[in-house]
C-alpha cells in the first residue's frame, strides 16, 4: 500500500533528474555526540556513520535545541521554534502554526518530490499534518514517539510491526519501526529517480529514543554480550540501557549504509546530498565525548551534535567549518547548495553556510545563537537558556522541568575556546561580558516573542474539513488542566469553518463501561445518557460551532470519572 501511494503521487510531475541536486536529511532522536564508533564509543559499531562523516566538511560545532520538537521546528523554518507556536514536546504545546514556510514547502515549489519518514511532532491534525506542510508523501507515527499516548490503543508500545499514517491513513507496518523508514524512503527514491524528478527525503528516525523495551534482538545480544561498564564510566545499573541504545543505533547505522549503497546503484551518488544530525544531546547518564550536560539541558552535550554534510564531488572533507552555526541555518543552506531561491519576503533566522561548506569563506561576521526550552505553556524571560558566541557562552541552567526559574538561579559565563567542558565559571570575572550577552538575549526574546499575535498560544486544529474527515485528538495534543504530564482533563482547541454536525467517538485501551457523558463544545454544554461498554463507545453527536472554539468530554459510570485515551470526531 505504502508503495503504490508513493508511485500515485509521484506520477503527475517529470522534471528532468539532475538538474538540481537530490537531498536527503536524516535527523536521529536522542542520539549522543560519542554514539559513533569514530567519536570513541569504544564499543558501539557504526561503520556507515563513520563514512559519512569520513567524506563531509568538518563542522566543529554545530547547535540544536535541548529537546526534540523545537529542533525540528528550527530545521523545517530556519526560525527560531519561538516565532512558530512550538515551545515545548507535548500537552498543546508542540504544534507548529501552519503559516510558517517549510523547507518541504519551498523544495516542492522548485519541482521536487518530498516525503517524510519516521517521526514529524508538530502537529498531528489538520491542517498540521506533514501533507500540510508541503510533503507528498508522509509515513509517519503521531506524536513524539511510538509507545506514547498519541498511538493507537491497538498499537500496544511496539516499535516492531508499528503501527503508521501513510498521508493520514492508518496502516499496519511490518518490521522494526526505523527499517521500516528507510524501506519506504527507499521506495520513494527509486519511484522519484523513474519519474526524473529530484527528490527531498526526510527520515526522521524515533530511534534511539526510548522506551528501550523493543529492539533489534541479535544486535541487542550483541551488545548485551559487550563490556559496557567503562563506557558508562562504571555505572552497572545503566548497562542494560546502553546495550539497547547501542542496538537501536547500529541498526540506525545498517539503514544509512542501505541508503548509501542505493544511491550508489542507482548513479545518483554525485547528484546527492546527504546530511545527518541528531535533534539533542543522549538523555541523561550516557557519554558525551567530554561535554557537560544531556538531553533538556543548556550545557553543551545537551545542545550540540555532529552535522555531516556529503555530497561527493561537490563537498570536501579537508574543509573545516570553525564558525559557530546551528539547526536554523540547514534551511538556508540546503536552498543554496540546490539552487533554489528563498522565497520573496520570507523572513530567517538561519544563515546560508554553503560558504564555509563549500571553503568558499568571505568575510562571516560574529553572530550569537540563542538556545531556550523548558516546560510550560509559554517561555519565561531568562529561564534555561543560552547565548552561544565564538568564544563566551552566558548560561542560566535554571532546569528544563521547571515552568518558571527559581529565584536567584545565577547566570554563567564560559570561554568555549579555552573551556569546552564548561568547567571554569568566568562570570564574576567578567561582568561586563554577562552583562552584554544578556541585553542581548532580552533583544532576542522580546524579538521572537511579538512574532505573531498570542505569539504562545496553539495553533487551532481544524475539524470538519474534507481534508480530514476523522479527526483524532490525543493527549499529545490537548492543553492540560493538572500542570505538567498527560494527565486525564483538558482542552482541545480546535476551529470549524462553519457549523458542522459531528459524531464523538471515545476510544479505550482496554473495554470500559460509559454511563453518561457530557460534552463541552465552547459555550455549548450537551449532557446525554449512553450506557454502553467497549473499546470504542460512540457519544452521539453534536454541532460544532463555527470559528474557534474548545472542547472537551466528561465521562463517567457508577457516579465516577471515566478516563477515555482519545476521541475522535468523524463527519456525518
Amino acid at each position: 500500500m505504502i508503495a503504490t501511494v508513493i508511485l500515485t503521487l509521484l506520477g503527475h510531475v517529470a522534471i528532468a533528474q539532475g538538474a538540481r541536486p537530490n537531498i536527503v536529511l536524516v535527523l536521529s532522536d536522542d542520539q549522543g555526540q560519542a554514539d559513533f564508533s569514530y567519536a570513541g564509543h569504544g564499543v558501539l559499531t557504526t561503520p556507515n556513520l563513520d563514512r559519512l562523516a569520513a567524506e563531509s566538511p568538518r563542522v566543529q560545532r554545530f547547535y540544536v535545541s535541548p529537546v526534540c520538537s523545537p529542533t525540528r521546528a528550527s530545521l523545517m523554518t530556519g526560525r527560531y521554534n519561538y516565532r512558530t507556536r512550538v515551545v515545548d514536546t507535548w500537552i498543546g504545546r508542540s504544534m507548529m502554526d501552519p503559516g510558517e514556510v517549510t523547507l518541504a514547502e519551498v523544495l516542492s515549489g522548485a519541482g521536487y518530490a518530498t516525503g517524510i519518514f519516521g517521526k514529524w511532532h508538530l502537529g498531528d491534525c489538520y491542517p498540521l499534518r506533514p501533507m500540510e506542510q508541503g510533503f507528498e508523501v508522509a509515513l509517519v507515527h503521531r506524536g513524539g514517539g511510538l509507545a506514547q499516548p498519541s498511538e493507537p490503543p491497538a498499537s500496544v508500545r511496539r516499535y516492531t510491526d508499528p503501527i503508521l499514517f501513510s498521508n493520514g491513513e492508518e496502516v499496519q507496518a511490518k518490521g522494526y519501526c526505523t527499517d521500516v523508514y528507510f524501506d519506504a524512503a527507499l521506495e520513494f527514491i527509486d519511484a522519484s529517480v523513474e519519474q526524473e524528478r529530484p527528490f527531498f527525503a526526510y527520515v526522521a528516525t524515533n530511534a534511539p529514543h526510548g522506551p528501550y523495551h523493543d529492539v533489534p534482538a541479535e544486535l541487542y545480544r550483541k551488545y548485551a554480550a559487550s563490556d559496557l561498564a567503562p563506557t558508562l564510566r562504571g555505572k552497572s545499573d545503566q548497562v542494560d540501557r546502553e546495550a539497547r541504545i547501542c542496538a537501536m543505533v547500529e541498526n540506525l547505522d545498517q539503514n544509512v549504509g542501505r541508503l548509501l549503497a542505493r544511491l550508489e546503484s542507482l548513479g545518483i551518488e554525485e547528484d546527492t546530498i546527504v546530511v545527518f544530525l541528531n535533534d539533542n544531546g543522549p538523555v541523561g547518564g550516557r557519554p558525551t565525548r567530554g561535554l557537560r550536560g544531556s538531553k533538556t539541558e543548556v550545557y553543551e552535550g545537551g545542545i550540540r551534535t555532529p552535522l555531516f554534510v556529503r555530497w561527493p564531488g561537490h563537498l570536501s572533507s579537508e574543509t573545516e567549518v570553525m564558525p559557530i552555526a546551528a539547526h536554523i541555518d540547514l534551511f538556508p543552506t540546503l536552498l543554496a547548495l540546490a539552487g533554489v531561491p528563498l522565497p520573496q519576503g520570507l523572513e530567517l533566522d538561519g544563515r546560508d553556510l554553503s560558504p564555509l561548506l563549500t571553503g568558499r569563506e568571505g568575510a562571516w561576521p560574529e553572530r550569537r545563537l540563542f538556545l531556550q526550552s523548558h516546560r510550560g505553556n509559554a517561555p519565561a524571560f531568562e529561564h534555561h537558556f543560552a547565548v552561544v558566541g565564538q568564544r563566551f557562552k552566558l548560561v542560566r541552567a535554571s532546569g528544563f522541568g521547571r515552568q518558571e526559574p527559581e529565584a536567584g538561579h545565577p547566570f554563567e559565563l564560559y570561554d568555549l575556546e579555552e573551556d569546552p567542558g564548561e568547567t571554569q565559571d568566568l562570570a564574576a570575572e567578567h561582568p561586563e561580558v554577562v552583562a552584554r550577552l544578556r541585553a542581548e538575549y532580552a533583544a532576542w526574546f522580546t524579538d521572537v516573542s511579538g512574532t505573531r499575535p498570542d505569539n504562545y498560544d496553539p495553533p487551532r486544529i481544524v475539524v470538519g474539513n474534507p481534508a480530514e474527515t476523522r479527526t483524532v485528538l490525543t493527549k499529545q495534543d490537548r492543553r492540560s488542566a493538572e500542570g505538567e504530564g498527560w494527565g486525564d482533563d483538558g482542552t482541545w482547541w480546535l476551529a470549524a469553518a462553519a457549523p458542522t454536525e459531528l459524531e464523538v467517538l471515545a476510544l479505550f485501551q482496554e473495554p470500559a463501561t460509559v454511563e453518561t457523558a457530557r460534552i463541552h463544545a465552547g459555550a455549548d454544554v450537551l449532557e446525554r445518557s449512553v450506557a454502553a461498554t467497549g473499546s470504542e463507545v460512540s457519544l452521539g453527536s453534536f454541532t460544532c460551532p463555527a470559528g474557534p472554539f474548545e472542547f472537551r468530554v466528561e465521562l463517567s459510570a457508577a457516579g465516577e470519572p471515566v478516563s477515555v485515551h482519545q476521541l475522535v470526531l468523524r463527519g456525518l
